[in-house]
């Protein structure tokens, strides 16, 4: 099923606390992603289903290089 979006599977992994599988996933695209979870959270299988995107540290990186350009001030201060 991975494989027919055009994606791979690291790993699947047994949990114990609030999930009981885990599966790392690598998928070409947001979209591509997007459907695989649609596909099967309507199949009904899963009950409880989340994704989580992640990116390397050195995105990580540079995007804390970029928050620091960034000036934000909370609403009301």
């Amino acid at each position: 099923m991975v494989e027919a979006v055009g994606g791979k599977v690291h790993s699947v992994d047994y949990c114990f606390g609030e999930f009981d599988v885990e599966f790392i996933l690598e998928a070409p695209d947001d979209i591509a992603m997007a459907s695989l979870s649609m596909a099967v959270g309507a199949s009904g299988a899963v009950t409880n289903l989340r994704t989580t995107a992640s990116i390397p540290t050195a995105d990580a990186v540079a995007a804390a290089q970029k928050a620091k350009e960034i000036t934000y001030r909370a609403p009301g201060q």
